[in-house]
């Protein structure tokens, strides 16, 4: 019997330390602190795409909608409530084809052009220049301006900025003032070409990288008004131009720019519904996601290489979810629905993007309102915030907070047909006021994990908020534009450390009381 005994305690034993080894444990080094996330990682994106701008959000100075010069009082003030940072502006593809002499004046006497890249629908030019800063500073955001490369000239660049920044006398600038606008703009960035790889002229990267040496040349401001200018790059997984670019441009260069779109299916055709989808779809999508690492590692060493006093920054400037387009809708217009899925898409990026924010100092979410991942969805006089808002809303605290290094302990693997993923993903920083942020995506779309939280001293509790639902593709409408918001959420210390119970398919964002 005292054998059974010993015996049966050995077991016990050995069941116990296996349970302690198979302990979901993040660790925070709050001793170690890396560099500032820089809040432009929350940037948007607005293009002359569909409903994005025109109906979306503007709506024009006579409209019965309630608006500020034009633009929506209610989608202005959701907006806010994010802290939008900086916004992107005219585009996207349509930058390649917009002439901004065509966007100034009375709008009324405007011309009226095809938008070629976008549905083929009238673009009246309602929404220039003056209009674009007036939005960004209702948003109390940073203006990126993008320069027209593809069908435009190193004179046309050169002369928008001279009207946007000039301070003096000049032509240009009295026709700044003349438009109704005495003080220069503030231009933050100024990008030269979009994608020109594709739409944006079909380049190789050494014929884009003298292209813009050339032009580089010519776009001059005061020195109190000078932007960020920054190159265009490859995307998803290519390289070859972040090393052509690093190499051969020296001088009015500060940035390139990379894009990164998650499909479901991976492919360009046949990507993927946006709702009705399977839990196979789930987890391509989200495995997908975080594919983006592997494209910012390649591109960070490469960097690491040609620019070891990090000077140039990788800004992530297109990224978010692409769906097959809602039936019925214009498939030039890039409409589609969004879901709890898309909310621990946008979550995955943050928590990479943090990692990375050595390189990573600006990315832009395609896009602002009704167009791709939208913050925003609109019609008529009514608005709903979608689950990929409220993941933003929740992750405004770590907007220039100080990244601190995370790493997942026995990180269970999430497998679901032919796709693997990690489960449990994290991030944590230390907000300016002293509180540390953390935030955690449970991907597992049907089984809650618990975890232990280790910041290598003893704290007492947490809160924060909790964004989930019981259905993969919840989503809100205009009908129950609530269905799916952030709730309340609490963890509690035990021994010093936070015991996490995260549900399935969940976003949780804590403020950690020590």
């Amino acid at each position: 019997m005292k054998k059974q005994l010993l015996a049966l305690a050995a077991g016990l034993a050995l069941s116990a330390a296996a349970f302690a080894t198979d302990e979901i444990k993040v660790v925070v080094d709050a001793a170690k602190p890396g560099p500032v996330i820089n809040k432009n990682i929350y940037g948007q994106f607005a293009e002359h795409l569909g409903t994005g701008i025109y109906e979306g959000i503007w709506v024009g100075p006579d409209s019965k909608i309630p608006n500020v010069r034009g633009w929506r009082k209610d989608v202005v003030g959701a907006l806010k409530n994010l802290k939008v940072p900086l916004v992107r502006w005219p585009g996207g593809c349509f930058a390649d084809e917009y002439h901004w002499r065509e966007g100034i004046g009375p709008r009324n006497k405007r011309p009226v052009k095809v938008n070629t890249h976008w549905g083929g629908v009238p673009e009246n030019n309602a929404v220039g220049t003056h209009e674009f800063f007036d939005l960004v500073e209702q948003l109390g955001a940073e203006a990126y301006v993008n320069g027209n490369l593809g069908t435009g000239s190193a004179q046309e660049m050169a002369e928008w900025l001279e009207y946007m920044t000039a301070e003096g006398k000049s032509t240009l600038a009295d026709l700044r003032r003349k438009n109704g606008r005495d003080k220069p703009f503030r231009v933050h960035y100024f990008a030269i070409g979009n994608e020109t790889w594709g739409c944006g002229g079909n380049m190789r990267p050494e014929y884009y990288a003298d292209l813009y040496r050339q032009v580089a040349t010519f776009l001059k401001t005061p020195a109190n008004n000078r932007p960020l200018f920054i190159a265009s790059g490859g995307n998803d997984q290519d390289t070859k131009w972040t090393e052509v670019l690093s190499k051969n441009i020296r001088w009015n260069f500060d940035a390139i720019a990379h894009h990164y779109y998650t499909f479901p299916s991976g492919k360009w055709e046949g990507k993927g519904p946006a709702v009705g989808f399977g839990e196979d779809q789930w987890i391509s999508t989200l495995a997908n996601t975080l594919k983006i690492e592997q494209t910012i590692v390649k591109n960070k060493a490469i960097l690491d290489q040609n620019d070891p006093k990090k000077r140039l920054a990788l800004y992530m400037d297109e990224w978010g979810s692409w769906y097959d387009p809602e039936p019925g809708s214009n498939p030039g217009f890039l409409v589609q629905r969004n879901t709890l899925r898309d909310a621990l898409l946008a979550a995955l990026h943050f928590n990479v993007f943090h990692a990375h924010a050595d390189r990573v100092r600006m990315s832009n979410i395609a896009q602002m309102v009704n167009v791709l991942q939208a913050m925003i969805i609109t019609t008529k006089d009514q608005l709903i915030l979608t689950p990929t808002y409220h993941a933003f809303e929740m992750y405004t605290p770590f907007q220039d907070a100080t990244s601190l290094p995370v790493t997942v302990q026995n990180n269970p693997t999430y497998s679901v047909a032919a796709h693997s993923m990690p489960t449990i993903s994290a991030t944590a920083a230390l907000a300016k006021d002293g509180k540390l942020w953390v935030g955690l995506v449970n991907a597992d779309a049907t089984k809650p994990q618990e975890l232990t939280l280790d910041l290598g001293a003893a704290v007492k509790s947490a809160k924060g908020r909790i964004l989930t639902a019981a259905a993969m593709d919840a989503e809100n409408s205009f009908k129950a534009p609530n269905a799916i918001k952030p709730e309340p959420f609490e963890a509690q210390a035990v021994n010093g450390k936070l015991v996490v119970k995260l549900p399935a398919k969940a976003i949780v964002v804590l403020a950690v009381e020590r």
